[in-house]
């Protein structure tokens, strides 16, 4: 399976060791970090960060679509997103997608088109059946984006979120078109 996918405008990759400047700004500001997963919330400084970023590029998932991917922009390499695929809960066999990019880089479609193309590589490549999203319910701009990937809402959790309750999301094999 190749951990590196390409898309129009992206691509996604491995972490390196020198992202950690591009993960400080995709994960410390307080407009992300509000809506990370409890894992996440614990990268609020740029050390904690390189650490984190050192651990993700050792990952290897060759025998697993369960990891974390830098988002960068083909044409000039800058990492402005993030994405994983995690299992929940962690040892499950669901898979859940997140997604996160750096402020400056709102509004442009890459949460979408990188969260598409990650859900199709884990289906196509990875055999998965299903990806799940688990959002909490303020946050409408990852609410919007996964349905623009095409992942339809399941039903309201209660013990996932720390201050209320999450919105589940699913995507399956079968509600992927196979034109492209």
């Amino acid at each position: 399976m190749s951990r590196v996918i390409e898309t129009p405008r992206l691509e996604l990759r491995p972490w390196l060791p020198a992202d950690a400047d591009a993960a400080s700004a995709i994960y410390t500001p307080q407009t992300v970090s509000r809506w990370l997963g409890p894992d996440d919330r614990l990268l609020r400084t740029p050390a904690v960060v390189r650490r984190q970023v050192a651990e993700w590029s050792a990952e290897d998932v060759s025998s697993d679509c369960v990891g974390h991917w830098a988002v960068g922009l083909r044409f000039t390499s800058a990492v402005v997103g993030a994405l994983t695929l995690e299992h929940a809960p962690p040892g499950g066999e669901s898979l859940t997608i997140g997604w996160a990019l750096a402020p400056d880089a709102w509004g442009h479609g890459y949460a979408t088109e990188a969260g598409d193309a990650l859900v199709r590589w884990a289906i196509h490549e990875g055999g998965v059946d299903e990806v799940f999203a688990i959002i909490e319910p303020d946050n409408t701009r990852a609410k919007a984006t996964a349905e623009r990937i095409g992942m339809e809402w399941v039903t309201e959790l209660g013990h996932l979120a720390d201050d209320g309750r999450s919105q589940v999301y699913r995507i399956r094999h079968e509600d992927l078109d196979y034109e492209d």
